[in-house]
């Protein structure tokens, strides 16, 4: 480990790279040969959109920090986790659209931001009579949960959420959370809080079987890992939670006229990936009672703000004489076959992302020339493939691109105004505790009355 403020200086750095170690590995290392590739992406022009966009969009993106305490203890931290969300009016931005020049402040009133955050124990920060700061980030993960309450009309929390996909998951046993008490078998994690049946009795939470304390680093160093999957997990909480409490109300009929965007890709990654199949199901569930009602699918959309993807569109979209591949207006979506050769490589017989991710993804180019990589939910078995590279199974591809070349911003490169927005929110939470279904409710009550 280097001090504080040392860094390594050129000739160091050159030595490395130089090194026969360094040469014999790079020689070994595989190397893409674009000549010989089968997989090539070819742009199409999209489906036509459905006659209306949604009225509203609603973005949902989280953020998290790590910050040092004083508490007694050499390197405490605590971690602050926030999650927010915007509601855009589409159809006010459209009626100002109208008038130009627009005012900043009409403009501005046609979001609704919401957020919430919580903080959560580090590296030796112990509450309660716990015994470990890893015991105290457990207690705090699952009181996170259990305190949230997004509709205040009726106290749904966001646990209710959780436990309905903890039911989805094929087995609750995992290894015992107290194995620096001693205790080592495994434990069944039920609904609701329980015990651990050896006899130290300690309190097993819901929210263990998320695992997410397996990547809890106890004696020293960041928790940022954890912090992050925790933030990740609350974000598409929020959404299935969402979605849900529109069913509960009776209002199932009304999310034609809305359309979700999270940040980041439909997946869940690390130990609590069993949440992605989770919510593939609880989505397929829900879309098909949407179906019923309305004819029409779910409007999801994951986007992607770095990565292998979004470094391989840019890539592929520059040509070698300067022209480009992708003409504004275009889509491809990747097969399976591509992803692993032209992507990331595998020669693996399951699909891409298979335990991971619950959607699919997809690069577009908007008409003002924006990249995105976007992500749109298995919202059905049909969808639920990577094997071909046409749109057909997704009803709502064509409405999702026309979305996209209505909310790119020039605030960013390739970026979505009410990503942006919601980030903002989420770094820096102005109104916290601020119900985001109310304001839905009250932006879909408006457009009702006119």
């Amino acid at each position: 480990m280097p001090y504080e403020g040392e860094y390594a200086h050129y000739q160091p750095l050159k030595r490395i790279v130089e090194s026969e170690r360094v040469q014999q590995l790079l020689r070994r290392s595989r190397v893409l040969d674009q000549s010989n590739l089968s997989q090539q992406a070819v742009p199409k022009i999209p489906p036509a959109a459905d006659a209306s966009l949604p009225s509203l969009v609603l973005a949902i993106d989280g953020s998290h920090a790590e910050v040092d305490v004083r508490n007694g203890y050499p390197g405490a931290k605590i971690g602050y986790c926030s999650v927010a969300s915007v509601v855009l009016n589409l159809a006010e931005v459209d009626r100002l659209d109208a008038s130009r020049p627009i005012s900043p402040i009409d403009f501005r009133r046609t979001e609704e931001p919401s957020s919430d955050a919580s903080a959560l124990p580090g590296c030796n920060v112990i509450t309660r009579d716990h015994k470990s700061a890893k015991d105290s980030f457990r207690e705090a993960a699952f009181e996170l949960l259990h305190d949230a309450i997004i509709d205040e009309e009726d106290s749904t929390r966001l646990l209710a959420t959780y436990q309905a996909l903890l039911a989805y998951k094929p087995t609750s046993a995992i290894t015992c959370p107290y194995p620096h008490l001693g205790c080592e078998r495994d434990v069944t994690i039920a609904q609701n809080v329980g015990t651990c049946p050896c006899e130290l009795r300690k309190p097993l939470y819901p929210t263990d079987a998320l695992r997410i304390h397996e990547r809890f680093n106890d004696d020293s160093g960041s928790n940022g890992e954890a912090f992050g999957l925790v933030m990740t997990a609350w974000e598409r909480l929020l959404l299935i939670h969402l979605l849900r409490c529109f069913e509960q109300r009776d209002w199932l009929d009304r999310l034609k006229n809305i359309a979700f965007f999270l940040d980041g890709p439909l997946a869940v990654f690390g130990p609590p990936a069993w949440l992605s199949a989770a919510m593939k199901r609880e989505l397929q569930r829900l879309n098909t009672l949407i179906r019923a009602k309305t004819g029409n699918d779910l409007i999801i959309v994951g986007i992607e703000k770095s990565g292998n993807f979004v470094a391989h569109f840019e890539e592929i979209d520059k040509r070698e004489d300067g022209s480009q591949l992708f003409q504004l207006g275009s889509y491809f979506l990747p097969t399976d076959d591509y992803i692993k050769q032209r992507v990331i490589f595998s020669d693996s017989t399951k699909p891409y992302g298979d335990q991971t991710y619950f959607g699919r993804k997809f690069f577009y180019k908007t008409q003002s020339g924006a990249r995105i990589v976007a992500n749109i939910p298995f919202l059905s078995a049909a969808q639920d493939s990577l094997s071909t590279n046409d749109p057909a199974a997704f009803q709502k591809f064509g409405t999702v691109c026309a979305l996209l070349d209505k909310l790119v911003t020039s605030r960013f490169p390739n970026a979505l105004g009410p990503i942006v927005s919601a980030h903002s929110q989420a770094s820096i939470p102005l109104h916290l505790g601020q119900k985001v279904l109310k304001q839905l409710a009250k932006a879909l009550m408006q457009a009702g009355s006119r």
